[in-house]
């Protein structure tokens, strides 16, 4: 079956290049007492892999509850594609979600399906939910999600059950899921955190080399400072709730990386 043909198809829709995909200006979240994150701002371009650094309880996974709108903000902005997430009604709210994908540390796959069948449900947002339950997609969805396999490298298991792939498999399928979903910002939380080396640096180089190719934005939450350093372009790091770091890897240094994590240098 020939699926390169289709790779142009499932490109993004073209976003501005001066247009940033995601856009943290002056965030404040705070649960109850606690200040989770304390007027953070930062952004992410077209192409762009952003590292999310930090110790436990730095906010990461806030941030990624207020890009999604899992969680209110209590002052500043958060806006996705041009939008400011916290005006959006429900209507909108959904139609916004559809263009962000997400890849999870546990893969979030369902074991007993396939590879194709997994990818197939990053078209839910796209056509009617009868036919991701009845798993009744049309030639031309199919065509995009094995497209989207052969990009990933995983043509050949496509049609091998989920729970029969490696962990870095797994995670790939994962990512031909939100090429599927033909997102234009990604939200990767800690992807790489249950695998090993070698799968790990395999599953971000895809991840980059996707980035770059359609002009999808990522956000990737990581704890291997070296990891990020080697695939992101840019780190992006907390502390206690606060913005302590953002510039390109290429600019930072040792002593700048232990200091997210206080460790003497």
């Amino acid at each position: 079956m020939t699926v390169m043909p289709l790779l142009k198809a499932m490109k993004a829709e073209s976003t501005p290049a001066t247009r940033p995909v995601l856009r943290l200006s002056g965030v404040t979240k705070a649960f109850n007492s606690v200040i989770a994150l304390d007027n953070v701002s930062f952004s992410i371009n077209p192409g762009e892999v952003v590292a999310l650094l930090g110790p436990s309880g730095a906010g990461k996974s806030t941030i990624f509850r207020c890009i999604s709108r899992l969680a209110e903000v209590d002052a500043g902005h958060v806006t996705v594609l041009g939008q400011d997430v916290g005006s959006l009604d429900r209507r909108a709210l959904r139609e916004q979600r559809r263009a962000i994908g997400l890849i999870f540390q546990q893969f979030n796959l369902i074991p007993r399906l396939t590879a194709l069948d997994n990818t197939l449900s990053g078209r839910l947002g796209h056509v009617s939910t009868w036919r991701v339950l009845l798993r009744q997609f049309s030639m031309a969805d199919r065509q995009i999600a094995l497209a989207a396999l052969d990009r990933v490298g995983l043509l050949d298991k496509a049609y091998q059950r989920a729970d029969s792939l490696s962990g870095g498999q797994q995670q790939r399928v994962a990512i031909a899921r939100v090429l599927t979903q033909q997102s234009r910002l990604v939200l990767a939380d800690e992807p790489v955190a249950s695998l090993d080396p070698a799968s790990a640096s395999n599953v971000l180089r895809v991840l980059h080399e996707i980035a770059r190719e359609r002009g999808i934005g990522v956000l990737c939450s990581l704890h291997q400072t070296d990891l990020a350093l080697h695939y992101a372009d840019r780190i992006v790091a907390m502390r206690k709730g606060k913005l302590v770091l953002d510039d390109r890897t290429e600019n930072i240094s040792a002593e700048q990386i232990n200091g997210i994590y206080g460790e003497p240098a």
